[in-house]
């Protein structure tokens, strides 16, 4: 999931196609339906994006109430409106009446907290979860930022290469190259600083295991001279999320495909392409492209079926993109890496949302 941040934004208004009170209001590449007439191109409002739980006297003035999703009606999430995909929701809360919304645009104010908005986060089922303990010399995976909120992370024709993401979730594994030791955690408990202890039933550590990622971090330390290794993937297969991929992880092995690589050299963390590293018969995250970036044809990247098992058996979930050489991004302050979503998986009926 992506960092939850509430914005104030500069709008540009276009028209419904196939509704006359309706019209759909854009922020960055993300387009919100909104109510004819209620906001003009280029004034400001603010964006509550998806994921989004709500309190309950905001769902009300926003005239929202039994409208989102979730068991408690509060989470936002995306939808079709009259036939248009609505990612968020523009408004101007009264709380903010007064408000100088240019300026806090300018100046990135994040609102989330004055309206009582939080990130929504998903329950764990039993297979991720177990007993942790503290490991505050991981190394953490981190959020993905979505290139439809932040569409300036790449200028036409950074050599960048697009992975197909998979829906399931995060596994994450660090090798300490003087010990021998390995933590293994999922990305919300290694934000924490948190590792799973090894237990058997656990999916996680049952596809570290499986797939033998602590021999291969080891041969990749000393191929590189890295003190630690991080190698990331994402575990899948039915039973870990509603997207299945042909694999029933609770009956054989889950799936693991892996889609980075972290070394720590001297202090130094540098972020790898898996594809380019020896790493064996180690399953890979399908790469769709490798080349110049075009914004459009990433977006349709992002759409159309699942790669994975070469039978296009369901919807693909998005995709990822980041840049050839691993380059910094001013405009996300960090890695120059981004993810879209496809609009069959946003609108989905009955799926999971795991980490």
């Amino acid at each position: 999931m992506s960092t939850l941040r509430v914005t104030a934004e500069r709008l540009t208004i276009l028209e419904h196609p196939n509704a006359d009170a309706l019209e759909l209001a854009q922020v960055g590449l993300y387009r919100a339906v909104v109510a004819k007439g209620v906001y003009r191109t280029g004034e400001f409002a603010v964006y509550i994006p998806e994921q989004a739980v709500l309190p309950e006297p905001l769902i009300a003035e926003l005239g929202l109430t039994g409208r989102l999703a979730g068991s408690a009606a509060n989470r936002v999430r995306a939808v079709r409106l009259r036939g248009e995909l609505s990612q968020g929701i523009v408004c101007r809360p009264g709380v903010l009446a007064g408000v100088d919304l240019a300026a806090a645009a300018a100046g990135g104010e994040d609102f989330a907290g004055r309206l009582g908005v939080v990130k929504w986060v998903p329950p764990v089922p039993i297979s991720m979860s177990g007993d942790v303990e503290s490991a505050p010399d991981l190394l953490p995976w981190t959020d993905i930022e979505n290139l439809k909120r932040y569409p300036g992370v790449f200028a036409a024709g950074d050599p960048v290469t697009v992975t197909e993401k998979l829906h399931g979730t995060a596994c994450c594994m660090t090798y300490y190259a003087e010990s021998g030791a390995v933590h293994v955690t999922s990305k919300g408990l290694g934000a924490q600083r948190l590792a799973l202890k090894e237990a058997a039933g656990n999916l996680y550590w049952r596809a570290v295991r499986g797939y033998g990622l602590p021999e291969i971090a080891a041969a990749l330390a000393a191929a590189l001279g890295a003190d630690r290794i991080g190698v990331y993937g994402e575990v899948y297969g039915k039973g870990v999320q509603d997207l299945g991929y042909g694999v029933d992880a609770g009956r054989e092995l889950p799936g693991f495909a892996a889609f980075d690589v972290c070394a720590d050299m001297g202090g130094r963390l540098r972020w790898i392409d898996p594809a380019e590293l020896p790493l064996g018969e180690l399953p890979l995250v399908p790469r769709l492209f490798h080349g110049p970036f075009d914004l459009d044809a990433v977006l349709a990247l992002a759409q159309g079926r699942e790669t994975v098992t070469g039978r296009a058996e369901h919807i693909r979930e998005g995709v990822v993109v980041r840049t050839a050489a691993d380059a910094y991004s001013p405009v996300l302050g960090g890695r120059a890496i981004a993810k879209v979503v496809s609009d069959a998986y946003l609108t989905r009926k009955g799926g999971t949302e795991y980490e």
